[in-house]
């Protein structure tokens, strides 16, 4: 239309006062403006309204309006499927399966993409904007084989959706794509869970084995990564914290918690980011006389 033409096919069809359904439809083909359009479809009301008022019935056909009379003829009759050019193949024998072979294929069928999305979803109580994050991310299945070996839904998605899609993100790559499998992750979160990793040391252990530089367990061997919870090792870091920094210690002691921020910091620097920062925090705290 915007060359200034126009090639369309305009369908009428009328109902009887009461009726429910349309009646029969006739096509008037090739129609090429806007104002012929509007005649054509006038013609044809005109036309089926005589033909019902006497009784009779419209024969489904496609029409030629002419442009001189603003009327429409006859073209080709539409009543039968075989009109449309839907003719039976000759070369293929009518095939009718017996009930028992379809219902067998049926029950071997695997669950249907949207039934199996639906029932993740109702399962792990899955918000509508993370169920549809995975499903574009494209990593539902690894999240799903996660759960299967252990893993914590929420936690699982969380790895998949977050430290390991920003790596994936950095190599414009899709995150199933990249060299960790859902054991890996699964064996993550559970150290994490033990306690024998922290988050910031788990995005180590998933950051070496993007690399290639091993399993989780070889990963945390050959960067002896471990987290620090003995009581007196934390003691002697948080000691050595606030003798480096006493001006924050006496606010922390004189109430000022917001201040221990600083000092938990120096204690994490000290033990080079291995210690639970919760667990520092409580220990400063009680040592400091605020906990």
């Amino acid at each position: 239309m915007e060359q200034g033409s126009l090639r369309c096919d305009a369908n009428v069809s009328l109902r009887l006062i009461g009726a429910e359904k349309l009646g029969t439809r006739s096509e008037t083909k090739n129609v090429n403006s806007l104002r012929s359009v509007e005649r054509a479809v006038r013609s044809e009301m005109i036309r089926h309204a005589g033909i019902l008022d006497k009784g009779e019935r419209v024969i489904q056909e496609t029409r030629h309006f002419h442009e001189d009379t603003g009327e429409t003829t006859p073209g080709r009759s539409k009543e039968q499927a075989e009109d449309y050019r839907y003719f039976p193949e000759p070369d293929l024998v009518p095939v009718a399966p017996a009930a028992d072979w379809i219902e067998k294929i049926r029950s071997s069928l695997p669950e249907k993409p949207s039934v199996r999305r639906k029932r993740i979803q109702e399962e792990w109580q899955v918000p509508d904007k993370e169920m549809a994050a995975m499903i574009n991310a494209d990593v539902l299945d690894q999240v799903e084989e996660t759960v299967k070996l252990g893993a914590d839904p929420t936690r699982a998605r969380s790895w998949w959706l977050g430290e390991i899609a920003r790596l994936a993100n950095e190599r414009e790559v899709p995150a199933a794509s990249l060299p960790i499998t859902s054991k890996d992750v699964a064996e993550v979160v559970a150290l994490i869970v033990k306690g024998e990793l922290t988050d910031k040391l788990a995005r180590q252990v998933v950051e070496g084995v993007i690399n290639n530089e091993g399993r989780p367990s070889e990963i945390i061997e050959k960067r002896g990564i471990k987290v620090v919870s003995d009581d007196s090792a934390l003691l002697q870091a948080i000691e050595k914290a606030i003798a480096a920094q006493p001006d924050v210690a006496e606010k922390v002691r004189n109430g000022h918690i917001p201040a221990a921020g600083a000092l938990i910091g120096a204690v994490m620097k000290e033990t080079k980011g291995q210690a639970d920062a919760a667990k520092v925090r409580e220990l400063l705290l009680k040592h400091l006389g605020q906990g």
